[in-house]
This record gives structure tokens, sequence and C-alpha cells, in this order.
């Protein structure tokens, strides 16, 4: 087997792997002689299949094993040999091969850029914590008395208003048979919540204590239940007591002893944990800010690698200007979709493009930090996060979890937000943190559109041009591609996180 590099420009490498008839015969001959004591085919004893048999059933497919694991070993040697770390899924192109002859392919691959070491302790980072204040919390409070309010019974007789909670027996119908969640005793409905189907609760408007009515009312034809969706029902209904909220409750101890608490102001002190908690991921998201805007300021010019740098901008562009859905036309429409920048202006390009250098380059910086300082992902996290990953596609679970059994880059592309998250950590146990707390409306300020399109203008000089391209040397015309591997799985859909 034969291996010449062909190109080196800036960060991508190919490379010219040659494997000899001879070379493909004899690795063939190995692998079908193996094959022949395993196999088994009527007529012989197991094991005791001649190889030239075994040969004439799987021959094409042990052809097609033998070249693919032979190239895998070559770029698996030249990665190792020229210490190359790919950026993306490197491309494989058999540009020369008849059954029986030599074989030609070329391997091409971007590869990942040499990153100054940064020193960790030196950044200065701000940790962001959010200002609830009392006003809020206090409307916190009032809301949470509202939908908790006691009750009381009415003080004289009268009908259902708006705003009573009626305490009652129902059974539903529909053409005259009770239906699978139709009925109910002592069940208590507050009027106005819109608990039951549209009209329910209107229809009890009026009706006194210690009567029946019957409330005629049709099922939405969205309902979710199929079978009762655009149905008319009746509904059968005894009204045993009509209560009214308790308007005199007083916010004190004893209404916060009723949540738990042993005081009003511990109650209140849980309610504002509560609202900062709800805070959490915007102010990891900060945080992280301050730390992508500190490693910018110290990490130098990085090259970014293309493949990454385009990725990321059609993901920016799809984010900003969402393609509209296609139209089923009925027929197999073979149009390509819009480019993801089509409906955007030059400077909206030009700005989603600065975007996502700042994103790539500070994102591989993140990650060669987790890298120099040996931050990995557990076998019992990795395990966890494939299993939760499933779960979000009820019904498929064990196609997902195959999915990725089969599919190792699958997983590392899973890892990453972990990996990154662990660098996350990291910086903030070494770094200058200081601890700044903001209001909630500059939280969300400082995460929106604008604000991120600044930064990255703000740091385009950090980003080299394009390296000057070493002249290659001419290749050969490429001939028709053979391919070597099935169709990949598909994929199914993940949340993606975009380093800022």
């Amino acid at each position: 087997m034969g291996v010449t590099q062909i190109r080196d420009e800036g960060l991508k490498r190919e490379f010219e792997i040659a494997l000899t008839a001879k070379e493909i015969a004899k690795k063939m001959d190995a692998r079908l002689a193996h094959l022949a004591t395993q196999v088994q085919m009527p007529g012989f004893r197991a094991g005791k299949v001649p190889v030239s048999i075994v040969k004439a059933r799987y021959g094409k497919q042990v052809q097609g094993e033998v070249i693919q694991n032979a190239i895998d070993e070559a770029a698996s040697g030249i990665f190792k040999e020229k210490n190359i770390r790919p950026a993306v899924q490197p491309s494989l192109d058999i540009t020369e091969y008849k059954e029986g002859g030599d074989l030609k392919a070329v391997l091409a691959v971007e590869v990942l850029p040499e990153i100054a070491k940064v020193d960790v302790k030196a950044l200065k980072v701000e940790r962001f914590n959010v200002e609830i204040s009392k006003k809020e919390v206090d409307g916190a409070l009032q809301e949470l008395v509202e939908q908790n309010r006691p009750t009381k019974p009415i003080a004289k007789p009268r009908g259902v208003q708006s705003g009573d909670t009626v305490v009652m027996d129902f059974i539903g119908r529909i053409d005259g048979e009770a239906f699978d969640g139709g009925s109910g005793e002592g069940h208590q409905l507050k009027i106005g919540s819109n608990r039951f189907i549209p009209g329910f609760e209107e229809g009890l408007i009026g009706a006194k204590a210690d009567t029946s009515i019957e409330v005629k009312v049709p099922f939405p034809a969205d309902y979710p239940a199929k079978h009762l969706a655009g149905k008319d029902s009746v509904f059968e209904v005894k009204i045993h007591e009509i209560l009214e909220d308790d308007t005199d409750a007083k916010i004190d101890d004893a209404l916060a002893k009723n949540f738990g608490m042993d005081s009003l102001d511990a109650l209140k002190d849980a309610i504002k944990k509560q609202m900062q908690q709800q805070h959490f991921g915007a102010l990891r998201n900060a945080t992280k800010t301050s730390i992508l805007d500190s490693l910018d300021a110290v990490c130098g010019a990085v090259e970014v690698p293309e493949t990454l740098e385009q990725q990321e901008y059609e993901a920016i562009c799809r984010q900003l200007f969402p393609q509209d859905a296609p139209k089923d036309s009925g027929k197999d429409d073979k149009t390509p979709p819009p480019a993801a920048d089509a409906k955007m202006s030059d400077a909206d390009k030009k700005d989603a493009r600065l975007m996502a250098l700042r994103r790539v380059r500070l994102g591989m910086v993140l990650m060669d930090i987790g890298r120099q300082n040996d931050l990995q992902v557990t076998d019992e996290e990795r395990n966890r996060t494939i299993y939760t990953e499933a779960q979000k596609y009820p019904g498929q679970q064990q196609e997902v979890l195959d999915y990725f059994k089969n599919n190792p880059q699958a997983v590392q592309q899973l890892m990453g937000p972990l990996i990154e998250d662990k660098v996350i950590d990291f910086i903030l146990e070494l770094a200058q943190v200081s601890d700044k707390t903001i209001s909630v409306e500059k939280l969300y300020a400082e995460d929106d559109i604008e604000a991120m399109k600044q930064k990255s203008r703000a740091s385009a000089k950090k980003s080299p041009p394009k390296s000057a391209a070493k002249k290659a040397p001419a290749k050969k015309p490429a001939a028709k591609k053979t391919p070597t591997k099935k169709p990949a799985a598909k994929k199914p859909a993940a949340k993606k996180t975009a380093t800022k």
C-alpha cells in the first residue's frame, strides 16, 4: 500500500492511497479463508465449506469489506503519523478501480488548527446573577395566592357566577353512551379556568346548588382524542355546592404555613430562589459569553476550517431568516431548497458570516482547552446523555439507541455540549472571577441578536485571511466514484448548541 500527500493548503490536506491488485487479492484470500471456517451451507459440515464456494457466494461483499477496511487502516495511519486532528468527517473519492486491478483513492480532510495555549488563570471573567426586586417577589406572591386562594360557601343562595368554584358530580354521554374519562364525583371546578371543553363552564352559569342540569356541548374538531373530536355530547351535572373566593384571606405567616413554610419571609425567600432558578439558563449563557469575550481578547488569530464556518453560517442564516415550509404539491418535486441566505441582504450576510467565524473560532479554543487539560466525558455521563436523547423519540427509543451504537461520530457530536460545559466550569474554577448582579431586563438584552452582531464585528480582526495556497501536484482526472459504504442510517433530529 502506498500513501502520497498531494495537497497541503491552509487547513486542507489530501492524500492519495494506492492498493495493488496483488494486495487486494491477498487480503481477500485471507478474509475468505476465515469466513469459510464460520459459514454454514447445506451439504457441508460446519467449517468445511470450500473457499471457492464461499467466494462464489460472498466474493462481492468480501471485496467491498476488504477495500473499505484497507482504506480505513490507511487513513488511521495517516492521521497518527501526521498528527492530524480532523475538523470534520474526511471524504473519500475512489479515482481508479476495476475489479481485479489496482485501486487509487483520494482522502481529503480539513484539520483543526494549532492553537496557542491559554493561561486560564489570567482570564478575567464575570459570573452573572440576576436581581429579583421586592416588587417582582410581591407580584409572584400575589399570583400564587390568587391561584391557591381559599374558598368559602356563598353567603346567600344564588346561581353560579364566573369565578365561583362548583362542587359537582357529572357524567358525559355521546349518542346516549357514556365515554371513558367523561365522569367524576365531588369534582371542584373554578368557573372561568377553562379546564373543561369550551362551552361546558358557561353552561353552568346560573345553576343553583342541590340541582341537576344538562349541559349540551360539542367537542372541538381538533380535540386530541380522535374518537371524541367533533362529537356532540350531553353532560348530566349534579351541583352540590357553590363556593366563592375568600377575599378576606390575609397574606401572612398563617398563609405561608399552608404552603409548608415556617413564615411569610421564608415563603418570599423560596419564591425569590425559584424565580432566580428560572433564569439559570440565561445566566449561564451570560457567564459563558463573558468567558468567550475574555478568550477573544487573548487567544489571537486562529484559522477556521471552511467547512465548519459554512455549516455554522447556514445555521445562523436559518435562525435569523427561517425558510418557508415547502408546499406539498403531491408530486416528486426534486427542486433543491433555496439557499439558507436567500432572503438576506448583503449586510445581513456579512454579519452572519462574522458571527459564524466568532462562534467556530471560540468554540475551537474552548475544545482545545478541554483537550490540553484532559477534560473528558465519563462513560456514565455518555450513557446517560444517549439514553436521555433516545427518550425524546417515544416509540423509537431502541432505534435511536442502535443508531448511536453504530455511529461513533454521532455520539461524539452529542458529547460536544457536555465537554463544553466541563470546560466552562474548569475556567470558572481557575480564572479571576468577579460576581455581577444585573436586572432581568439587562440579562436578556445582552442576549439579543444585535448584541451578538456587535461582538462579532469587534472580533472580526481575530480571524486571519485565508492562507496562501501552496501549489499542489496536478492530479489525474477523477474516474467514476465507486461507493464502498452503505448509505448512512437516518439521523434523529437533535438540538444544536451553538457557541455564541
